[in-house]
């Protein structure tokens, strides 16, 4: 790569980043889960985690077997309906996030919130790489005691490991509303291979993401 390219790719993450993205004008009416989830949600349990962009978190989460549908969306704010241009301006509440369709006879709770830690840095207060603001803030939505007990047991074990220098800052609370996001950013990572910042940020984390689960992956993303 030549020295420029170097000197010039922190602006080209900042035009093409998560928070930087390119609006559009698709009617928010339109979009809701049930026309978003192509999947028999019969037996389907549901898991929702906020880790930064959501365009990197969906691709995670949709490569696990047991993983039947991932959806992008907001979650954690108070306001309703809110828009992709409100959440990323930092105008709401709200922070991105992912609602996870998953068999709990395939893959459990436990194993989506080992991916969920394992896949963001839960020590950054309201910052995850080139995307900062309370949207990226680190979130883990709980549905059930149980499931506040999973997460609340793993951050102290993940504390006492040191395997971050700083402390887990991600907070646990209970899930009220999952908002989906504008259509166009539902898959966004495998229908824009070409976006600057899926090929200098999202690929590179997704890539890693693949060799160290290799095992946990579908079928079709086992190289």
């Amino acid at each position: 790569m030549s020295t420029l390219f170097y000197i010039f790719l922190p602006f080209f993450l900042f035009l093409s980043s998560c928070s930087q993205a390119e609006t559009n004008t698709e009617s928010e009416a339109t979009i809701t889960e049930a026309n978003l989830v192509q999947a028999d949600t019969a037996g389907l349990a549901k898991a929702t985690f906020a880790g930064g962009c959501f365009w990197c978190t969906e691709a995670y989460f949709e490569r696990l077997t047991g993983v039947k549908a991932v959806i992008s969306g907001y979650s954690g704010g108070k306001e309703s309906k809110p828009t992709y241009e409100q959440v990323s301006a930092g105008l709401s509440t709200h922070a991105e996030a992912v609602q996870v369709y998953y068999n709990p006879k395939q893959i459990t709770y436990s194993e989506l919130v080992n991916v969920f830690f394992d896949t963001h840095d839960p020590t950054t207060l309201n910052r995850q790489g080139p995307d900062y603001g309370k949207q990226y803030r680190s979130i883990a939505f709980y549905r059930t005691p149980q499931e506040k007990a999973i997460l609340t047991e793993y951050i102290k074990k993940l504390n006492e490991s040191e395997k971050h220098k700083k402390k887990v800052v991600t907070i646990v609370q209970p899930f009220k509303k999952f908002w989906p996001a504008e259509a166009y950013h539902q898959d966004y990572y495998e229908r824009n291979p070409s976006d600057p910042y899926v090929v200098s940020v999202a690929r590179p984390k997704v890539r890693k993401f693949e060799a160290s689960y290799k095992q946990k992956l579908k079928p079709e993303y086992r190289k």
